[in-house]
């Protein structure tokens, strides 16, 4: 029965992956998510219905606008496929449930940051902040504890005191973001911060590689990575924490 709704879900999710690139675009300049439709960022030509078809329409037009031939970047579709894949994998590991509800607001809020944090470096309030007190509030409904809040409370100053002590690695914004993942991943939300740290190494010892002592001075998005982080810790986090409890 979960399965069939979760390839249900793909469809929907398809089309809240790209009212997902609206608010990742319009909200970071304060615009109506609702009043006007899309328009190519290049030439301001307004899309038509059948050029917004989550991921057919890019693949018909080659990922370029009919108006004025400007590419369209891939972090459009991969923002479509990507809320797709995760709400029908959060209605596949918790069923049709309040903890697939907080999942499932996890992850658009998830994605929004990944793709704010790409584009503008900003991990945006107005996303994080209600977020965490829905996930929050459905987390504690479905499964009645303080290990929320106190996960919440704990990740965020984690990342507040990384960000005292090396503020050109860490931004505000991480550490708001820090606090949505506790609320959501519980104790779990250990596995999320660990993994996204060690998955944020990579481009940082490629452009040590490359830049030497300038890449000091190039900072790399590090939202997405604790979004990975998250993602993992959700759907394998408490497995994770249980056989590394095991091991002690």
């Amino acid at each position: 029965m979960d399965v069939a709704l979760a390839v249900f879900a793909l469809a929907p999710g398809l089309a809240l992956g790209s009212f997902l690139n609206v608010v990742a675009a319009r909200l970071p300049e304060r615009r109506s998510l609702v009043r006007r439709r899309s328009s190519c960022r290049s030439c301001g030509h307004e899309i038509a219905w059948y050029d917004n078809v989550p991921l057919v329409s890019y693949a018909v037009l080659r990922g370029r606008c009919r108006a004025c031939d400007a590419r369209i970047g891939l972090l459009y579709p991969a923002v479509e496929l990507a809320t797709a894949l995760l709400l029908a994998g959060s209605i596949l590991a918790f069923g049709p449930s309040l903890r697939a509800a907080a999942a499932v607001v996890f992850c658009c809020a998830l994605v929004v940051v990944t793709a704010t944090d790409i584009e503008r470096r900003i991990v945006p309030n107005r996303v994080v902040v209600p977020a965490t007190v829905v996930v929050l509030a459905l987390q504690t409904a479905a499964r009645p504890s303080p290990e929320w809040a106190i996960a919440a409370a704990s990740a965020s100053a984690f990342l507040l005191l990384a960000a005292l002590v090396y503020p050109a690695g860490m931004g505000l914004g991480d550490v708001k973001l820090a606090l949505l993942m506790g609320a959501a991943l519980g104790r779990s939300v250990t596995v999320a911060l660990m993994f996204g740290m060690v998955a944020a190494l990579v481009p940082s010892v490629v452009l040590l590689a490359r830049h030497g002592a300038r890449a000091r001075k190039m900072a790399i998005p590090f939202a997405p990575f604790l979004a990975l982080g998250s993602v993992v810790a959700l759907f394998t986090g408490e497995r994770l924490v249980h056989w590394y409890l095991a091991t002690l």
